[in-house]
């Protein structure tokens, strides 16, 4: 790989061959399961959470792969795409079960008022949560990630729903159409609702990931399986990069780097492990001057907080 300085600053219009990106940023993204190195006691985890059908809630700082933790178990276990809530402050327990486009509706009913019925399903559409609770065969795969900045409330909004693995879709419970298909909230899929109600028959494989910025009620963990993602070690982010990167052996600088990198994170400075997959990935240009690998170092590797 040669980094190619293509952009120098000059202003100066050039015709330029730009870098290939990095594997892991190459689209279509692809599923990042089978390069994930699993730390000790993740298995264990999630075969707990298998086998209880209880949601996994892993904690750890941001870049430590909580997120995709659920990707492996997926590619392994051939769950299907992996359903993805993120949530915000903003995040509510209704839109992750399904989402009623009204205006959209509405604004049918104008454009053709002729055609006009009262028919609902092409305005509704399952949302993730909703979509993982569906029935079939298979459980799906749910990440909600970063549950921790959710409003207060959320947690305990989800307890009814983790627990019976149920719901209702409210208009159309009231619908004349005793049964409506559905869509999902990813791909062409549907669902066919009977009632109003949606009921799993396989409770999904659900991740929840915190960063550890704030505590849960009880009522709420004593429905999940808890893990923590242990700080990473040089062992393991030689694992990580050897993956990422397809090659066998590590060279001197990366030895360097990964050293450097455990240090600071045993002395306390937060940082993430993607920041030394990137500078191992461009770092490994032999072509790089030594005053352009400091400066990228120093550009790629810099603590994540302020303090």
């Amino acid at each position: 790989m040669t980094l190619n300085f293509v952009y120098r600053g000059t202003g100066g219009p050039r015709d330029v061959q730009l870098p290939p990106a990095p594997p892991w940023r190459q689209f279509p993204l692809q599923s990042h399961g089978p390069v994930f190195q699993a730390p000790a006691g993740l298995v264990e985890a999630v075969n707990a959470a298998l086998w209880l059908r209880r949601p996994l809630l892993i904690t750890g700082p941001p870049g430590s792969g909580k997120s995709t933790a659920i990707e492996s178990v997926a590619t392994e276990l051939k769950l299907g795409a992996v359903l993805r809530w993120h949530i915000t402050s903003r995040s509510n327990l209704p839109d992750a079960l399904y989402r009623y486009d009204v205006l959209g509706r509405i604004h049918a009913q104008q454009i053709n008022p002729e055609q006009s019925t009262d028919d609902i399903a092409p305005f509704l559409r399952l949302g993730p949560l909703g979509t993982a609770l569906a029935p079939r065969d298979r459980p799906r795969a749910l990440l909600i990630d970063e549950i921790d900045k959710s409003d207060l409330d959320l947690p305990s909004d989800l307890l009814d729903v983790l627990e019976r693995g149920t719901f209702e879709i409210a208009e159309l419970v009231r619908h004349a159409e005793p049964e409506v298909q559905i869509r999902e909230w990813d791909g062409e899929g549907s669902q066919r609702i009977v009632s109003g109600r949606v009921q799993c028959t396989e409770f999904p494989f659900i991740v929840m990931t915190s960063n550890g910025e704030r505590d849960f009620p009880g009522p709420f963990l004593r429905r999940c399986i808890r893990f923590e993602m242990p700080r990473p070690n040089k062992a393991m982010l030689r694992q990580i990069i050897g993956a990422h990167l397809a090659q066998t052996s590590e060279s001197e600088e990366q030895s360097l780097l990964i050293a450097e990198f455990t240090r600071r994170l045993e002395s306390g400075e937060e940082l993430a492990v993607d920041q030394l997959l990137n500078a191992a990935h461009i770092l490994s240009d032999d072509k790089l001057t030594g005053e352009q690998r400091a400066g990228l170092k120093e550009l790629l590797m810099r603590r994540l907080s302020s303090g």
